[in-house]
């Protein structure tokens, strides 16, 4: 039976799915982080690239197990991956998918361009990623791409807006910065009585740092909404410099000033405030006004399997896409914090709410 794959590999989770040429989702299988540079090592896998291909290995098999199709049936294979951003990571990334016989066709790209597929149908435009890190893709007209990879690590995802929170935390103790409501916000997330407690907690030789601080940037955005002027001044300074580098991404390949479509996607805009949007689209339209803003119409590795399909020679419409929509996974498929990220989750079957 003759199918195709797409994964989506990110920093915190690795989804993949397999769907038939009719659009039918089929299978689909999750798993850890894909990033080459970030995945945690393992004794069996003893560097971040191995342990990313590990968790890629188990997200492919897992869905190719629930199709019940073998490798052998892929006719493509794309692969969106967070880390992809040199010529020697694609060539690693290639060269373990290849050793594995992930499709016929192969295709590695960098995160931030599968997005476009899952948010416009041409694929052509500029996505900006914004979840546990950020990413900025663009293609062009002419079929010309480019992503922003590490010329953007001064401006990042959740990861980059809780540690912000946190310093302007310690910052307000000192008087640094005016009174703030993230104080208590924050002590109360951590269960903790003192701004001296927090500083302790995360500096200390004795007490390891919690993990995933990167849900503080829901805090902060809740803040900002609620009028807390120092949470709105982080979330829209840090909305002008994302919008920066779309601007940048969008001279790079000669768009800056014409029209073209803005895909927002990624869990920090899943927050119901516009603050962090409003002010990324305000900077991008003051040097492009015809911009056009919008959200993902399919979660990213959506946008992937659409991507393999057309690399199979099939037409994505909206025929298919009718046809595809009744065997979507669940939601909880696509969210970011499970406690168990590799344990299997059932697919949505045509009746299910």
């Amino acid at each position: 039976m003759h199918c195709v794959l797409g994964v989506d590999g990110g920093n915190t989770k690795t989804l993949a799915l397999v769907a038939a040429l009719d659009g039918t989702i089929l299978g689909m299988g999750r798993a850890g982080c894909g990033d080459i540079y970030n995945a945690p090592p393992t004794p069996e896998f003893p560097d971040s690239a191995a342990a990313a291909v590990a968790n890629i290995e188990h997200a492919v098999t897992s869905a190719l197990r629930m199709a019940r199709v073998e490798a052998s049936d892929l006719l493509a294979g794309v692969f969106n991956m967070a880390g992809a951003d040199w010529p020697e990571d694609f060539a690693l990334l290639r060269g373990a998918l290849e050793e594995r016989s992930f499709g016929r066709t192969i295709t590695v790209q960098n995160d931030a361009l599968g997005v476009l597929h899952a948010g416009v149908s041409s694929a052509v435009g500029i996505s900006l990623i914004c979840g546990t890190g950020a990413a900025i893709g663009v293609r062009a007209p002419d079929g010309r791409t480019w992503h922003t990879s590490h010329w953007q690590d001064d401006v990042q995802g959740s990861g980059q807006l809780a540690q912000k929170t946190l310093v302007a935390v310690y910052r307000s103790a000192l008087g640094v910065e005016p009174p703030t409501t993230l104080t208590p916000r924050v002590l109360d997330f951590f269960h903790l009585d003192s701004v001296e407690a927090l500083l302790h907690l995360f500096t200390s030789r004795e007490r390891q740092a919690p993990e995933h601080i990167g849900r503080l940037a829901s805090v902060l955005l809740d803040e900002a909404e609620s009028g807390d002027q120092v949470a709105r001044r982080i979330v829209q300074e840090h909305g002008r410099g994302l919008g920066e580098y779309v601007l940048a991404a969008a001279r790079r390949l000669g768009m800056e000033g014409t029209a073209f479509p803005l895909v927002l996607a990624g869990g920090v805009f899943h927050h119901a405030s516009a603050l962090l949007p409003d002010a990324i689209i305000k900077r991008v339209q003051h040097t492009s006004p015809l911009v056009s803003p919008m959200r993902c119409r399919f979660e990213p590795v959506i946008g992937v399997l659409f991507a393999a399909l057309e690399a199979a020679n099939v037409q994505v419409d909206e025929a298919l896409i009718a046809a595809m929509l009744p065997t979507m996974p669940p939601t909880a498929f696509f969210i970011t914090n499970l406690d168990e990220v590799t344990a299997p989750v059932h697919p949505m079957v045509p009746g299910d709410p």
